[in-house]
């Protein structure tokens, strides 16, 4: 099933600003400044970031409940900072649902169509159909006050799908719900997006959510784009500190770069020499910060840099550990230690790195 017949539009954010006056000083600041980024028709994209970092005062800005005040806003080809919310072709799933309390199930999700005088016949066609996407069929006359968080949260998005917007828009819409709950609904909302083949852009604070269904992970930080690009882009080759922290587990470790040649380059850390692949742009006698993904680091009886081990448990999936170089603490997780040695506690041995599995800053 796709949105039957429709064009699929991006969305395009030319030097976008938003302008706030603090309340404690009086003084004005940027909750986004000056923003440019192009999200391609069908795809999934997701701002992600700290609260505060204007991840979604830019959503609410392309849904029009926000004006920029500098800047072009443009959904497809049109420019759309003078349209009101309802004459956007955009629909928003918010963190609180917004359902009605005193409507049942089918007059929560037919609600927007009967605003656009959709004929009965073809209103109760995309309920049904839409009703069937999001595995609610035969919960039509059920009040939503007597359904639960997750059921709730079809409802929220089967009522934003069901007029077909060109752009689908996600605010938080899944921090209400349990852990669990909101693991299988981030794969729905993937799953749903998918067949219909519609744009969405998706606001969360949650990295394993943003890795988890997104083409693009946006990351903001203070009112700008600190990075864009795929999952595998932002978690393998963060361009900051920010980044590689903000997405997943890192250890940064301090060295300096003793000899560099087209194909990476050596990094004398505390001491020891260890070769580091794809790491160009970085001269003999630099600085440098490598970045250590947990599961990038291998522990062993012999190798690159002695460390002791200060934490040794098994997590069942994986043995997790946390060890010292030097004054330096570092967290690895070494996956699948069935019938590999375990170090433990107290225990010297020599980290290595997995190679092309390590970043540079």
């Amino acid at each position: 099933m796709t949105m039957a017949g429709k064009e699929k539009k991006g969305v395009r954010l030319e030097h976008i600003s938003k302008i706030y006056k603090d309340p404690k000083t009086g003084k004005d600041f940027y909750a986004v400044n000056d923003v440019s980024l192009d999200i391609a028709p069908g795809s999934f994209v997701t701002l992600l970031g700290p609260s505060g970092c204007g991840k979604t005062t830019t959503l609410r800005m392309i849904a029009g409940f926000e004006s920029p005040d500098a800047g072009e806003i443009y959904l497809g080809s049109d420019p759309i900072n003078a349209l009101t919310p309802n004459k956007r072709d955009t629909a928003m799933v918010f963190q609180s649902y917004a359902l009605f309390p005193h409507y049942n199930v089918y007059d929560n999700i037919a609600y927007g169509l009967k605003l656009r005088k959709v004929p009965k016949k073809e209103m109760d066609e995309r309920v049904a159909r839409i009703l069937d996407l999001v595995e609610l069929t035969g919960m039509e006359s059920r009040m939503t006050n007597q359904l639960s968080g997750g059921p709730q949260q079809r409802v929220a998005l089967a009522r934003a799908m069901v007029v077909e917007p060109g752009v689908l828009l996600f605010d938080e819409p899944l921090s209400n719900l349990d852990a669990k709950l909101r693991v299988s609904m981030r794969t729905e909302i993937r799953r749903i997006q998918q067949t219909l083949g519609i744009t969405a852009v998706y606001v969360t604070h949650d990295q394993a959510e943003a890795m988890a269904i997104s083409d693009n992970i946006i990351i903001m930080n203070k009112g700008v784009i600190a990075q864009m690009g795929t999952p595998e882009e932002v978690y393998y080759h963060p361009k900051s500190e920010f980044v590689a922290d903000f997405i997943g587990e890192v250890n940064f470790l301090e060295g300096v770069v003793s000899a560099a040649d087209g194909e990476g380059c050596v990094v004398s850390i505390q001491g020891h020499p260890v070769r580091v692949e794809k790491a160009d742009g970085f001269a003999a006698g630099q600085a440098c910060k490598v970045v250590l993904r947990p599961e990038a680091g291998i522990l062993a009886d012999s190798g690159d840099i002695p460390c002791r081990v200060v934490l040794s448990c098994f997590m069942g999936a994986y043995q997790n550990y946390h060890v010292m170089v030097g004054d330096t603490l570092v967290k690895l997780a070494d996956y699948c230690p069935a019938g590999r040695r375990v170090y433990r506690v107290g225990e010297t041995a020599y980290l290595s790195f997995r190679p092309g599995c390590v970043n540079m800053l």
